[in-house]
């Protein structure tokens, strides 16, 4: 049974910092591209970050340069998300993604807030 869980979600001020965490189970990881969603209230989902089944070949959305960074260990099954200097905008439900060919799947998503 696939399963992505990720966890580190929360609430933090702005200028904080958060990682989050995808624990995958159930498939060969190191042989998937693993990303990082968000979806805000009212807004559509967004990816933000991406990386290779190797750990290279990282891309963000514009927004996340030089804040956010992707990595995975491949020993663990697990990808994280590190986000620094947080903005209120950053505020959003925050999904795990795996993908190889046409097969993906989905995380169940954690919560971000940034708030004063």
């Amino acid at each position: 049974q696939v399963q992505l869980v990720e966890s580190g979600g929360g609430l933090v001020q702005p200028g904080g910092s958060l990682r989050l965490s995808c624990a995958a189970s159930g498939f060969t990881f190191s042989m998937y591209t693993m990303r990082w969603y968000r979806q805000a209230p009212g807004k559509e989902r967004e990816l933000v970050a991406a990386i290779g089944g190797a750990g290279g070949s990282e891309n963000y959305a514009d927004s996340m340069k030089g804040r956010f960074t992707i990595s995975r260990d491949n020993a663990k099954s697990t990808v994280y998300l590190q986000m620094n200097s947080l903005k209120p905008e950053d505020t959003a439900v925050y999904y795990c993604y795996a993908a190889r060919g046409l097969r993906y799947y989905w995380g169940q998503g954690t919560q971000v807030t940034v708030s004063p």
